[in-house]
């Protein structure tokens, strides 16, 4: 082993966390180290995850709208043919594009980057495992942001080919003729979106009598209708209990009814936080049984010097949330001041139309017994939307019944995830819904109807 290489700060992990506090720590002037196995910067969001399945999601749109949609613009076009290898090709392109530019990023804020498997030895000390040498480092910080892997189901065994996870769904060498996903939730939605715009018969089983967990509830019912006019066939309510491959083909078992043969199997049933061989035992660091790390609220763990964010402490998975807590963990160490508004953080879920939220679901808020009053707009009262062709869906917006302040908003429509920022933004600045009703919205856009929605809280939308 060589002699230790000394550093301020150590991140174990180069994802959407771990490389984007690397560039801010940089930017406040500490000699900084990233710690990361694969080859490629990014992480699971950039190389297999959010980049790569949205490259293919808004490909395979164009091709169903090329298909389906075009001839009601006046477009003609006499044949559509479907090249899988060059649509495949982009997204490489794509993934390989923009994992190059974090490491020119790294370059730039002269970060040092080691390749290889990092491991804590103990307090402010990382051992890395390249492969051909084994490097120890050290520093007065170290920071876990290892992110999570695709979680497993009991009784169903993956081949990495026939029965595999997202990863392997997102370069299937062909269409498969029937895919099977386990699991009604964004990535199950959004990768079956993709192989039925592509040819593919579609089903979706999924354990809870419910799509979207977590999200809202009337949104999420609307978009299942969708779904289904759409083509994918669901199963809701049913517990899989095995699935086999038998020759080219699986054959997958779940409770009430019989088998389903298919091509390919998704599971896409969560993810779970990956903090397996990381060493900290050695530094008394005990994570709970869903693998998590228990954090304060400047994502210290129990052992001096050495913080988490992302993945592997409690909280939703979501790529943003994770820079989030990295910049706000590092400007901490930094003497700042950190923090993440955490009831302001937006979700997508990147279908056709696409389903963004930020704040709380009317469930959660009759949970919680607080009033509150709702205004809810149709898309198909939109004259942009008219003029896109994008009519379903409708924006709901929520707001306290005594202050007005924004409590919720939830989208279902054309460009939902563009349009849940301003929502975000509102919120974080504590808005009204009597704000956002008040604020003039340019015409004719889409954001329109998010104006139209804060006016219907006090019933007063003008295009309904």
């Amino acid at each position: 082993m060589a002699a230790e290489r000394e550093h301020d700060l150590i991140i174990i992990g180069a994802g959407p966390g771990g490389y984007i506090a690397a560039i801010r720590a940089a930017l406040l002037g500490m000699n900084v180290a990233c710690v990361e196995r694969e080859p490629a910067l990014g992480g699971t969001c950039l190389r297999v995850g959010c980049i790569p399945s949205k490259a293919l999601l808004e490909s395979s749109e164009l091709f169903a709208a090329a298909r389906e949609r075009f001839q009601a613009h006046g477009i003609r076009l006499a044949d559509v043919a479907l090249d899988l290898a060059a649509m495949l090709g982009r997204k490489n392109e794509i993934v390989e594009r923009l994992t190059k530019g974090v490491e020119g990023l790294f370059r730039k804020h002269k970060i040092v980057r080691y390749l290889g498997h990092g491991r804590i030895s103990g307090l402010g000390a990382v051992i890395v495992e390249t492969g051909k040498e084994t490097v120890a480092l050290k520093a007065r910080w170290v920071l876990i942001a290892t992110g999570s892997t695709p979680a497993n189901l009991p009784g169903v065994r993956l081949d990495g080919d026939r029965i595999a996870t997202s990863t392997e769904a997102l370069s299937y060498p062909d269409v498969p003729d029937h895919l099977v996903i386990i699991g009604a939730g964004y990535i199950g939605l959004e990768l079956g979106s993709v192989w039925r715009r592509l040819g593919a018969k579609v089903t979706v089983v999924e354990y809870l009598d419910r799509i979207l967990s977590g999200m809202d509830v009337e949104i999420a019912a609307d978009a299942k209708r969708m779904f289904e006019r759409q083509g994918l066939d669901f199963h809701l309510g049913s517990r899989v209990t095995g699935a086999r491959v038998e020759g080219d083909h699986c054959i997958v078992e779940y409770e009430g009814a019989e088998p389903i043969r298919c091509d390919r199997l998704l599971v896409a049933v969560g993810r779970t936080s990956m903090t397996a061989n990381l060493g900290l035992e050695t530094v008394g660091i005990r994570p709970d049984e869903h693998g998590r790390i228990a954090v304060d609220e400047r994502f210290a763990t129990n052992a001096t010097g050495i913080y988490a964010i992302g993945d592997v402490i409690r909280g939703p998975m979501l790529a943003h949330r994770a820079s989030e807590e990295g910049i706000a963990c590092v400007e901490a160490l930094a003497g700042g001041y950190g923090h993440v508004q955490y009831e302001t953080i937006p979700s997508v879920v990147y279908t056709h139309p696409e389903i963004a939220s930020v704040g709380k679901t009317e469930e959660e808020l009759r949970e919680a017994e607080i009033d509150y009053q709702k205004g809810v707009f149709p898309f198909s009262a939109s004259g942009r939307a008219r003029a896109l062709g994008q009519t379903e869906g409708r924006i709901k917006v929520l707001a306290d019944k005594k202050t007005d302040r924004l409590l919720g908003v939830h989208i279902l429509g054309p460009r939902a995830g563009d349009l849940i920022a301003e929502a975000a933004t509102a919120m974080a600045f504590g808005a009204s819904s009597e704000d956002i009703a008040r604020t003039c919205h340019a015409h004719p856009t889409l954001a329109e109807a998010f104006r139209e929605a804060a006016l219907a809280v006090q019933g007063r939308a003008i295009h309904i």
